[in-house]
């Protein structure tokens, strides 16, 4: 019977593993998921959150569980409401603060279940004093919670951190088994599938999401900023603060559909939560929306960072290399005007815009710096052609 384990694409070794770990009741109370960007730890985490929140407890030999109560769909929506997900909110990582207010967190009873899952993400930017502030809750947590750390590698967790944990290590899954992955689920093309794995900067699971929103509306993005990036060379001042605000209000689209979903659940449940419990979901629902805000700009840098390659590509006789083929004109204009050095300084342009919006700067202010450094690449400032 499959089970939401299933859904951990590319990791068989994780699949096994977690699935054991439920079946013979073998679960801990924290978990580190420690690998590369896109190696489905988040996916893997949310699982194995509905393994633990499933009210019908281990379903035939292989300990999945049903997928289809309320609970296991609650889950799989990100919507439950004992299921709270974190990412760092400063902008070097997480705050002392911020954890302080997850551990006070823990010691509150569950909402709608038994237990409550913690899952935090970029446990890396886990900081020695927020550290500190967090392991008596990780080395003892309440016996209602179970905590989940994602890190890019073990050796970049503090090893106070880590200690505390059980470690599951997720393997680096080549750019071709990926796309391999990414058309098998959703249909995809394996050009579209390379594509949407770039612009989701790596993660197989937000690249079937991004192919499968509704109305193709990531693709339409997509098209988008491909469209505002071949017209920057021949663009005035005044188009490029257009070109901006417009991608800006463009990658806000999805928040729309978000809120949508999110009062009607409040209000279907209000009648019989607590004011306790509506102020926790509120809370994780605001959380919520930063994050989709966050991961659609990232998509924009994304997308554009990945035309920016395809064009180091080109101007470096590599044709061959280019992912995003169905802007290949732009790419190839833009390789007659823009050397390799260029490229690299527009590249580090694009890094500097994620780090300047991991700081809560205005998201119009960041593309719009962007954009205008792209410009002058393009317009050849700089370049030894």
């Amino acid at each position: 019977m499959p089970d939401a384990f299933e859904n951990i694409l590319g990791q068989p070794q994780v699949r096994d593993f977690l699935r054991t770990s439920v079946s013979t009741e073998r679960l801990t109370h924290a978990y580190l998921f420690a690998g590369p960007a896109g190696s489905n730890k988040t996916l893997a985490a949310y699982a194995l959150a509905q393994a633990v929140m499933c009210p019908k407890g281990p379903q035939g030999p292989r300990g999945g569980r049903c997928g289809a109560c309320t609970a296991c769909d609650r889950v799989m929506r990100r919507k439950h409401p004992d299921v709270r997900y974190y990412a760092p909110e400063g902008a070097a990582g997480y705050l002392v603060e911020q954890i302080r207010d997850i551990v006070a967190d823990t010691s509150l009873a569950p909402i709608q279940a038994k237990t409550k899952v913690y899952i935090i993400d970029r446990a890396d930017l886990l900081g020695t004093s927020a550290a500190n502030a967090f392991l008596k809750t990780l080395e003892e947590p309440p016996a209602d919670v179970v905590i989940i750390l994602l890190g890019r590698t073990r050796e970049s967790v503090l090893p106070t951190i880590v200690s505390r944990c059980q470690v599951v290590p997720f393997r680096h899954i080549p750019a071709g088994e990926a796309a391999g992955i990414v058309r098998q689920n959703t249909g995809a093309s394996l050009e579209t599938a390379r594509v949407a794995i770039e612009a989701c900067g790596g993660s197989i699971t937000r690249a079937c999401e991004f192919l499968r929103a509704p109305g193709n509306e990531r693709l339409h993005f997509r098209s988008q900023v491909l469209d505002v990036l071949a017209s920057l060379r021949r663009a005035d001042d005044w188009d490029v603060i257009g070109y901006a605000a417009d991608l800006v209000t463009a990658s806000k689209l999805p928040l729309d559909v978000v809120r949508e979903s999110q009062e009607a659940e409040l209000a279907e449940n209000a009648d019989f939560l607590a004011k306790s419990a509506i102020r926790q979901i509120e809370a994780r629902n605001k959380r919520q929306i930063t994050a989709k805000s966050t991961e659609c700009l990232r998509q924009l840098t994304a997308i554009t960072a990945s035309w920016l390659r395809d064009v180091m590509a080109q101007a470096a006789g590599a044709p061959e290399l280019v992912i995003n083929a169905d802007a290949r004109a732009s790419i190839e204009d833009a390789a007659c005007v823009a050397d390799e050095a260029a490229l690299a300084r527009a590249l580090a342009a694009v890094d500097r815009c994620e780090e300047a919006l991991a700081y809560n700067v205005s998201p119009e202010t960041c593309i719009d710096v962007l954009l205008f450094e792209i410009r002058e690449v393009l317009n050849g400032s700089g370049s030894t052609h």
